[in-house]
C-alpha cells in the first residue's frame, strides 16, 4: 500500500468525515487519521444533533445553509437514513430584551440567505404545543432548520468515504507535521505508526487542533470546555421544531438553554453554563438535571413526567472571538484548517466539509470570498467580539 496520499485529514469527526468524503468526491486519494477507535467517537458523538442556519454571522449562516441542504438531500442521495428531521428552530420571547436582540438580527440573516420571521405569540403556541403563555410575547421561526442523528451521520459519511477509495487509520496519532522548511510548504506527516506524503494536510482535530497548528509553528487559540446534555426515554411526538430560550435561568447558573423531539420521540437537552468548564474533563455534574428540569418545565410543563435515559458531557473548541476558523494559514502552505468549531462544530461540519474541499480543488471557497474571509486563520482573534446566537 502506497504511502502516498493526495491529502491528508487529521480526525474523522463532524469536520473530517464529510471534508474526507467531498474530497474523495473530487477523485482524489484521501487519508485520514484518528487517534480514537472508530469515526465520530470525539465531539461528534456528543452532539445532540440541532442543525441550523439561524445565526447572526454571515459565515455562520452561509455555512450552515450548505449543511442543510447536505443533510435533508443526504437520504435521497445515499439511500442512507440519517434521521434527518426538518422541523425548523424556534426561539420563544418573554422580554423586550431578547426580542430587541432577535429582531435587530432578521435583516442580515434574510440579507445572507436565512428564512427566517418574527411571529407573534399567537402564531408561537401553534409551532410549540403547550408551550408557557404568560408574557410570552412571540418569537422567531426559521422552519428549514432541523435535526439529524450524530452517530448516524458519522457511520454514513465514513462509509460514503470509503466507497469512494477515501483510507481510514484509527488509533493513530500525529506526531509531526512534515514540510520544505525552505518553501515553508507542507509535504507529509509523521505519526505513531508511520509516515505518509501529500502537500495536503486538513487539520479538523477538534480540541486538540492547536497542538496540530503548533507543530508548524502557528498560534492558533483553541481552548476547549466542556457542556452536558442529555436525553429522555421516548414520548409520543408533539414537537417539531428545536426551541431555543435566550434567558438566563433563574439559578444564576445557566445562560440559555434548547432542545428538541428527535425521530425516536425523545427530547434531547442542554443549556450553556454562565460560569464555563474549562479543559477536557468529561464527568457529569450533580447540579445538571435540577436545573434542565426546572427550565424545561418551567417553558413547557407538560415535560414534567419526562423520563430522562442519560446524560453526559463533550467538548466546545473555544476560539477568543468565538468565531471558527477556516481556511488556508498564508504562513505555511498546503496547510487548511477547519477547527474552532465553539460548539456548533457538527451542524457546521458538512458545510465546512464542503467549503474546504472546494478550496482545495477549485481555488476558492463555495460560498463568496469576503464572507468566507471572517472566518480566516489570519485574522486577529481577540478583536472580535462573540456571537451572539449560542
Amino acid at each position: 500500500m502506497s504511502n502516498k496520499y493526495d491529502a491528508i485529514v487529521i480526525g474523522a469527526g463532524s469536520v473530517g468525515n464529510p471534508t474526507a468524503y467531498f474530497l474523495a468526491q473530487h477523485g482524489m486519494k484521501v487519508l485520514v487519521l484518528d487517534e480514537l477507535a472508530s469515526s465520530g467517537q470525539g465531539e461528534n458523538k456528543a452532539a445532540i444533533g440541532g442543525v441550523r442556519a439561524t445565526h447572526s454571522d454571515p459565515a455562520k449562516i452561509q455555512i450552515c445553509l450548505h449543511s442543510l441542504k447536505i443533510f435533508s438531500t443526504w437520504k435521497d442521495k445515499t439511500g442512507t437514513d440519517i434521521g434527518w428531521k426538518q422541523g425548523g428552530y424556534c426561539f420563544p420571547v418573554y422580554r423586550h430584551t431578547e426580542e430587541d436582540l432577535l429582531r435587530s438580527m432578521l435583516p442580515l440573516q434574510k440579507k445572507f440567505g436565512l428564512t427566517i420571521d418574527w411571529y407573534e405569540s399567537e402564531k408561537i403556541k401553534d409551532i410549540i404545543p403547550g408551550i408557557n403563555i404568560q408574557e410570552l410575547r412571540g418569537g422567531t421561526y426559521s422552519p428549514y432548520d432541523g435535526q439529524v442523528s450524530p452517530l448516524l451521520v458519522a457511520e454514513s459519511f465514513t462509509n460514503e468515504a470509503s466507497k469512494l477509495g477515501a483510507e481510514y487509520h484509527y488509533r493513530e496519532s500525529v506526531i509531526e507535521l512534515l514540510i520544505d522548511v525552505t518553501k515553508k510548504t507542507i509535504i507529509g506527516v509523521k505519526t505513531t505508526k508511520g509516515t505518509y506524503h501529500s502537500d495536503i494536510v486538513v487539520n479538523a482535530a477538534g480540541a486538540h487542533a492547536t497542538a496540530i497548528c503548533a507543530m508548524v509553528g502557528l498560534d492558533i487559540p483553541i481552548n476547549p470546555d466542556s457542556h452536558e446534555a442529555g436525553i429522555s426515554a421516548p414520548i409520543q411526538p408533539f414537537l417539531e421544531p428545536f426551541v431555543v430560550d435566550l434567558r438566563p435561568g433563574p439559578d444564576c447558573k445557566t445562560a440559555n438553554f434548547y432542545f428538541g423531539q428527535n425521530l425516536e420521540g425523545q427530547i434531547i437537552f442542554c443549556y450553556t453554563p454562565l460560569t464555563i468548564f474549562p479543559g477536557e474533563d468529561r464527568r457529569s455534574t450533580s447540579e445538571f438535571m435540577p436545573i434542565i428540569a426546572q427550565r424545561l418545565v418551567s417553558l413547557i410543563p407538560r415535560l414534567k413526567n419526562l423520563t430522562i435515559r442519560r446524560v453526559w458531557r463533550g467538548l466546545y473548541p473555544m476560539t477568543p472571538d468565538g468565531v471558527a476558523v477556516v481556511g488556508k494559514p498564508s504562513a505555511v502552505d498546503g496547510l487548511y484548517l477547519g477547527i474552532g468549531m465553539c460548539g456548533q462544530g457538527f451542524m457546521m461540519g458538512p458545510g465546512v466539509g464542503y467549503n474546504i474541499a472546494h478550496l482545495i480543488t477549485k481555488g476558492t471557497p463555495a460560498i463568496k470570498q469576503d464572507v468566507f474571509n471572517l472566518l480566516s486563520p489570519d485574522r486577529d482573534f481577540f478583536s472580535g467580539k462573540k456571537e451572539a446566537l449560542k
